[in-house]
């Protein structure tokens, strides 16, 4: 094979042995992964808000962030959930570029995996202690996923990802709500296909295990808007786009018909600093359609303590090194803007 063998790595539950999470913080995502399921099922009414920076690269820039989250949330917690938005590992459209946390520990150093396990499983802990806040986190490397099992609330696969087989299948045997986006197309039927499966048993290999999965009824759409044949921007969050998922959903007969909006990405034309104007557009469908409000159980938001976005050796602490996010201030106003929309 065209590959060096580096070095065995070792196994999630040694991971988890060596940074094991107390009982206290283990009721505490328990109490998260309630309130944030309850949102899906349309037990609770409240608008969820999946939050944060395209790619968590420094641990101090993010508890921060979460920090200043979690304040956020006090002040919103009858109409908004948040869920900050922790990306630890990054897909790259060419495979160059900076891959997250888990590859590159350090954004200016070598790749090195042992220390990135240890990172971002450190990382999503902290926020976890410091703000009660269990994360969301995108599900690129379906097999890592269970180094951050027993904190993470929600993940996010991604729309490059969304019609991978094994993909499709551990997020059937995943107890948190997991969103599929709208492939890169904006097939919609490959999405929905997605969640059908997710939400099916499956028996299947898993890291030399024969294992069967119970399915997962929490699994969800994520509308990201898509890209045509001439490398053009197409949105899918505009009122006829989410009457269309409405149909597809009642014709699919799956359960917990649900949309998160992602603002940023095609949708925005990455014009990220469109993101409050679509998610307020959003907010409008909703109250002019029953059943577009009762589907759409909330947004996703690239969000940082600063605007815009630096290279990776840029060095400017709380600026993306990926795609440009909206700072604090502009994130802050939003956040209270929807509580009041919502209200």
């Amino acid at each position: 094979m065209n590959m060096e063998f580096k070095r065995k790595l070792p196994t999630p539950q040694t991971v988890k042995d060596m940074y094991p999470v107390t009982e206290e913080l283990a009721r505490q995502k328990q109490e998260n992964d309630r309130q944030i399921s309850a949102v899906i099922t349309g037990e609770d009414q409240r608008l969820m808000l999946l939050i944060g920076p395209c790619s968590a690269d420094r641990e101090d820039a993010v508890l921060e962030y979460a920090a200043r989250l979690r304040t956020l949330q006090e002040r919103v917690k009858d109409t908004i959930l948040i869920v900050p938005r922790i990306y630890s590992n990054k897909p790259r459209t060419t495979g160059d570029g900076y891959k997250g946390m888990l590859h590159q520990p350090d954004p200016n150093g070598q790749p090195d995996m042992l220390k990135g396990l240890i990172a971002i499983r450190k990382m999503h802990m902290k926020v976890l202690e410091q703000t009660g806040f269990s994360s969301a986190d995108e599900l690129l490397y379906p097999e890592n996923y269970y180094y951050l099992s027993d904190i993470l609330s929600y993940a996010a696969i991604g729309a490059r990802s969304v019609e991978d087989q094994q993909h499709r299948l551990i997020a059937s045997g995943l107890d948190v709500p997991v969103g599929m986006k709208n492939p890169t197309s904006g097939d919609l039927s490959v999405m929905m296909n997605s969640i059908l499966a997710a939400q099916h048993p499956h028996t299947f290999l898993f890291s030399q295990w024969e294992v069967h999965s119970k399915g997962n009824p929490l699994a969800h759409a994520i509308l990201r808007g898509s890209v045509n044949k001439y490398g053009r921007s197409l949105p899918n969050y505009h009122y006829e786009d989410l009457s269309q998922l409405y149909e597809l959903y009642a014709k699919s007969g799956l359960a917990n018909p649900a949309v998160i909006i992602d603002t940023n990405h095609s949708n925005s034309g990455k014009q990220w600093e469109q993101q409050a104007r679509i998610a307020k557009e959003v907010l409008h469908s909703t109250r002019h359609n029953g059943d577009i409000g009762r589907m759409v159980k909330g947004l996703m938001v690239e969000s940082y303590l600063l605007d815009g976005c630096q290279k990776p050796d840029g060095g400017v602490y709380g600026l993306s090194i990926t795609d440009p996010c909206i700072g604090w201030e502009k994130t802050e106003q939003l956040v209270l803007e929807l509580a009041e929309l919502r209200g």
